[in-house]
């Protein structure tokens, strides 16, 4: 699909929310260390623990605001509100107020509104883009995306912890002219239809409907399966932004990278692991199409078996040394197992799922992240009191276990012939 064939739509929200995944991750990456640092390794996973599961409650219903108030109103609204939270976020780490339990608050409040903005924008897209073109289109936004993951983290790495205040009053700028760009220029794409079939349901039908799908998780054992392994593997790769951000500014003090002449380049913790992971976003943004099509190649089961592998590789290496090379390598390992799967799992869901149930099996196959982002913080406290080498070790054992059980998952398939 060409540029000029875009929706006006899709054109703005490009840009707009461009310019905001930068600035969110200028800041997010880093607020695990903040809330370390704070309140200790312990309150800091059942802070974020609790921080996640606000978020789960409001996707919950984000896809029915949608539908109910129509894609732009939602966009809006959330906009307007991740505005407000970066006022209280501002506010929180002023010159005159520095509150970590405010930060908290506010932090939980932009994963909140988040929530409810994402299911709109996706919504939107599937209404103004045609089926076959869906695909081409979401993959540019996923470059965007990554493209931000890639700069937002190297500039984080240097303003958060010296300009914080001003950057979060930026926040409030940026989220702000969002905001009123959306409401000015968006065109509402949701149908009367829609509207009117969900005036209908309230608020906790909707919920307990969506709860209520999930009970094909229990009746459908292939599936519960796909979601165990998926949960234990998203234990690695959940740590991203957790377990790595944490170890590696402890670990990192002022190492020098390489020297050049009289020019060296010496990076502290936090910068180290702004350089991290803006790696992960390069290596996603360069080469998610060429692994992809070299994954097609091969039968799902090695690939998933694989990727799980090379997870268990790149996080236990990860925490076996203090070099900031040997951490480099193991990202690239640890990107390598992400771009793996990137590609195969929705279609593998669909093709394992009945024709008249898929929308329930996408729906409940979102669980893998959910649930695994809920886990992921125990790392943190397990870290406490195990050390950093053993949690490592643990989580490079759940990607183990993962692999056996996508192991005896397709094995299962193959005697039923559910798989070509």
């Amino acid at each position: 699909m060409k540029w000029k064939d875009w929706d006006r739509n899709l054109k703005i929200r490009l840009f707009g929310e461009g310019t905001m995944n930068i600035l969110f991750w200028s800041f997010f990456p880093f607020m695990t260390i903040f809330f370390e640092r704070s309140f200790g390794k312990d309150y800091a996973g059942l802070l974020l623990v609790l921080s996640q599961f606000f978020s789960v409650l409001a996707s919950l219903i984000g896809g029915y605001c949608a539908d109910r108030f129509g894609r732009k109103k939602m966009m809006v609204f959330a906009a307007l509100g991740e505005s407000a939270s970066f006022i209280i976020f501002a506010l929180a780490n002023s010159p005159w107020i520095d509150s970590p339990i405010l930060t908290f608050v506010a932090f939980s409040l932009l994963g909140v509104f988040g929530a409810l903005y994402w299911p709109a924008s996706h919504a939107m897209v599937a209404d103004v883009v045609s089926e076959k073109h869906r695909a081409d289109v979401f993959a540019v936004f996923y470059t965007s995306l990554n493209i931000a993951v890639v700069i937002g983290p190297l500039i984080g790495s240097v303003i958060f912890y010296t300009y914080r205040f001003e950057m979060l009053l930026s926040g409030v700028a940026i989220t702000a002219v969002l905001a009123w760009v959306l409401w000015y220029f968006l065109d509402e794409t949701t149908t009367i239809k829609e509207r009117v079939q969900e005036k209908g349901k309230g608020l906790l039908q909707v919920v307990w409907g969506e709860l209520r799908d999930y009970r094909i998780i229990a009746q459908d054992r292939n599936f519960l399966l796909f979601i165990i392994a998926g949960i234990l593997v998203a234990q690695t790769f959940m740590q991203l932004d957790l377990l790595i951000a944490v170890y590696t500014s402890e670990t990192i003090n002022n190492q020098t990278l390489f020297t050049f002449g009289d020019w060296d380049l010496t990076l502290s913790g936090e910068r180290a692991f702004g350089l991290i992971l803006a790696e992960n976003g390069l290596l996603v943004a360069l080469f998610t199409v060429i692994v992809t099509k070299w994954m097609n190649r091969f039968k799902e089961k090695k690939v998933f078996i694989y990727s799980c592998l090379f997870y268990a590789v790149g996080i236990s290496l990860y925490g076996l040394t203090n070099s900031l090379w040997i951490f480099i390598l193991a990202m690239a390992i640890f990107t390598f197992a992400e771009l793996m799967v990137v590609g195969i799992q929705e279609s593998f869901i669909a093709k394992i799922a009945p024709e008249d149930m898929r929308g329930q099996y996408f729906s409940a196959g979102s669980l893998r992240f959910t649930l695994g982002r809920l886990l992921a913080p125990f790392s943190l406290i397990l870290s406490n009191y195990a050390g950093y080498m053993l949690t490592f070790m643990v989580l490079g054992g759940l990607a183990l276990v993962s692999a056996f059980v996508y192991s005896f998952l397709f094995n299962r398939l193959e005697e039923k012939k559910v798989l070509a």
